[in-house]
């Protein structure tokens, strides 16, 4: 439920706190064979038939390549002081290995210049998805050698932009990566085989502690190094001890799993009983642990929705209700046991149920399990079905009030004593959305496809008026 949008007291947050937009390379840039680009896996997988929804791919996409300058214009004049956005590695490394492409590398020294001369803050993810197309062929994150490759190409982007771009991302939902991509297949390479998305997500969390080492050994010491999760808030459908497990089982696949050997060092021991039947996690080499233990300046948290499972029934052939895409194979290797419920009430576009409580308790959960680390909401938004009204402007009430409720949440987290420093609205601009191409518009900024024409929705108006006054506005005030 949201909360009034006309509370007596004012929502105010911290002097000091972050108000940012996000976006990633290839959802915008769009210009994927200029200046030395070459394929990544989402090239491959959107071109592939009957992967993306009608088609669609990131060829143009937003075409934010050719026009950065004018989308700084736009973040400026709505008031945001941060912004988030990934390097695309094959157009600053094209095979995944050896020398940087300096052309590639200068798109993003531009964008940085351009943010910074408007008085916004730069926050660089190193990936976001886009693994070049040549080391899939040789095995993909199932591989250990492509940590490796990952750890020269964060070294190569942290001495070409660390000097002047203090907040990193190492990865960005590195669960997607892995079990999307590599158990599902709803996501690019479209692999289905739960034993290498098991080994991808290990290989993901050792090129985490491998780039955050070659980071460091290249940039000042003031900046930042975080890493961008997404893990679930898995709710139970009941208490029984049978729903329990069951939550317990997808909380490890989705969180432990990555914040198990990150910020502890080690994997959780029920995670690797319940994964047993499909791997013997041979793959953890001495020492990957300590590796991948390293000391993390800050915790980035993505939040859309809840998490409600139970048990399976064994006679039931309801779909995965999971959200996470339509597939004949499930993104949860060993938990063909668990059983995903949609929950009651508001949904979004993307069938997503609105429950801000959710993000307070993931914030929570994470100033718990590191304690004095600093935290970042690096996504959070919703899709609607946004229109041009005859006038031209774009209202999205619902986009409005899923902002205020969300933001309350942070702003309760942070009463109640988390360490929140920013939030990350997804996304700036409507974009390319992965497997469901354009047909999901979650941006702020309304992009007609065709002419390429940003319209800010009143959502963008709104939130940009809660960044210049750090209050957040009357839900109806978005002019």
């Amino acid at each position: 439920m949201l909360e009034s949008a006309t509370p007596v007291t004012p929502v105010t947050f911290p002097p000091a706190f972050l108000w940012g937009a996000a976006t990633s390379a290839y959802q915008i840039e769009g210009a994927v064979r200029e200046d030395g680009r070459t394929p990544s896996i989402w090239d491959t997988f959107s071109h592939t038939p009957g992967k993306t929804a009608g088609g669609d791919t990131g060829d143009i996409a937003v075409d934010h390549y050719h026009r950065y300058r004018d989308d700084v214009a736009l973040m400026k004049e709505l008031g945001l002081g941060a912004y988030r956005f990934s390097v695309s590695w094959p157009r600053v490394q094209p095979t995944g290995r050896g020398p940087a492409v300096q052309r590639g590398l200068d798109f993003y020294r531009r964008l940085v210049d351009e943010l910074l001369a408007a008085g916004i803050k730069p926050a660089v993810t190193l990936y976001h998805w886009d693994l070049p197309q040549e080391l899939e062929d040789a095995g993909g994150w199932p591989e250990r050698e492509t940590a490796y490759r990952f750890a020269e190409y964060a070294q190569i982007v942290g001495e070409a932009l660390g000097d002047r771009v203090e907040q990193w991302i190492t990865l960005n939902e590195p669960w997607c990566a892995a079990f999307l991509g590599y158990a599902s297949g709803v996501h690019a390479p479209g692999r289905t085989d739960p034993a290498a998305a098991l080994r991808a997500a290990h290989h993901l969390n050792l090129a985490h502690g491998l780039g955050t080492v070659a980071l460091r050994s290249v940039m000042p010491a003031r900046n930042s190094v975080a890493i961008s999760l997404n893990t679930s808030v898995v709710r139970p459908l009941s208490q029984t001890p049978a729903d329990l497990a069951a939550a317990r089982k997808i909380d490890d696949l989705s969180g432990g799993i990555f914040h198990g050997p990150i910020l502890h060092g080690a994997y959780p021991q029920t995670l690797l009983e319940a994964t047993a039947s499909v791997t013997d996690w041979s793959y953890v080499q001495d020492g990957d642990l300590g590796q991948i233990r390293q000391p993390i300046d800050a915790i980035c948290l993505n939040y859309y929705t809840p998490t409600v499972v139970s048990a399976a029934d064994a006679d039931s052939r309801a779909p995965r209700a999971d959200g996470h895409g339509e597939s004949a194979h499930s993104p949860w290797p060993a938990a063909d046991d668990v059983a995903f419920h949609q929950p009651p009430g508001e949904r979004t576009e993307m069938g997503w149920s609105v429950d801000p409580t959710g993000l307070h308790e993931l914030i929570m959960r994470y100033h718990r399990e590191a304690p004095g680390v600093p935290l970042y909401i690096s996504e959070n938004g919703a899709a609607y079905d946004d229109k041009p009204g005859a006038d031209g402007t774009v209202h999205d009430p619902e986009r409005v009030a899923y902002l205020d409720g969300h933001l309350r949440a942070v702003r309760r987290a942070i009463a109640d004593g988390a360490d929140v420093r920013g939030y990350y609205l997804w996304s700036l601009l409507d974009n390319f959305e992965w497997a469901y191409g354009y047909e999901k518009r979650f941006g702020a900024v309304y992009v007609d496809y065709a002419s390429q024409q940003r319209t800010p929705k009143s959502s963008a108006l709104w939130y940009g008026r809660a960044a210049r006054t750090g209050t957040l506005p009357a839900v109806e005030s978005a002019e």
